[in-house]
């Protein structure tokens, strides 16, 4: 991705806040049922791709999860989380990248992403997306992740996305993966409209 896309998603957290984004969640209800549905534990290590300003590890950190990193694009999104934080942001490892060329330093328990993979609409953004992730995740590692269904919005926030049902993304991935759940939510998002999404969970074969 190239800097325009930087400056892109830094301008719509300055202009429409963290709580004003159309993926905005109060509480990451599904996200925290699939860890716990799914045997996470908070002596995992788990990074959160894409989270910017997400509570997510808002919520984990008051379950006593201590090994979390939060990445994205926008360092304007993770100022917002950092601030909204306070002194227990220093507990969070912060990681300003574009997860298409970044290299894990480390591996990872769990993987989450919502909303992030159906931003890559070209293959080799995939590719690279895919080489991070087997990378950085450990073998029988948990990929929580959400993307728009087939019958979800073909753009968000003036970009293109690629939009996925349970197979689709089962067929991205590959076999180093074994789909154990997919879902269904239509997600509200703070203006009233509804959004179908898809959520699957993967696992890591050993």
């Amino acid at each position: 991705m190239s800097s325009d896309m930087e400056a892109h998603w830094n301008r719509v957290y300055r202009q429409k806040g963290s709580n004003g984004v159309s993926w905005y969640q109060e509480k990451p209800t599904l996200s925290l049922a699939a860890l716990d549905r799914f045997g996470a534990r908070p002596t995992d290590a788990l990074i959160d791709v894409g989270g910017g300003a997400s509570s997510l590890v808002d919520h984990l950190l008051d379950r006593g999860w201590e090994d979390l990193s939060v990445l994205d694009l926008a360092q304007s999104s993770l100022d917002a989380a950092r601030l909204r934080l306070g002194d227990r942001g220093e507990q969070i490892v912060w990681i300003r990248a574009d997860i298409t060329q970044w290299t894990p330093p480390r591996s990872y328990d769990v993987w989450h992403d919502r909303a992030v993979f159906h931003f890559l609409t070209e293959p080799a953004q995939r590719s690279a997306y895919k080489a991070a992730l087997a990378q950085g995740l450990l073998p029988g590692g948990l990929v929580i992740m959400a993307t728009f269904a087939p019958d979800g919005p073909e753009k968000c926030s003036g970009l293109p996305v690629v939009r996925y049902d349970a197979e689709g993304l089962q067929a991205e991935l590959g076999d180093s993966f074994e789909l154990l759940e997919d879902w269904r939510e239509e997600h509200v998002t703070p203006w009233g409209d509804r959004q179908a999404f898809v959520w699957c969970v993967f696992r890591k074969r050993s």
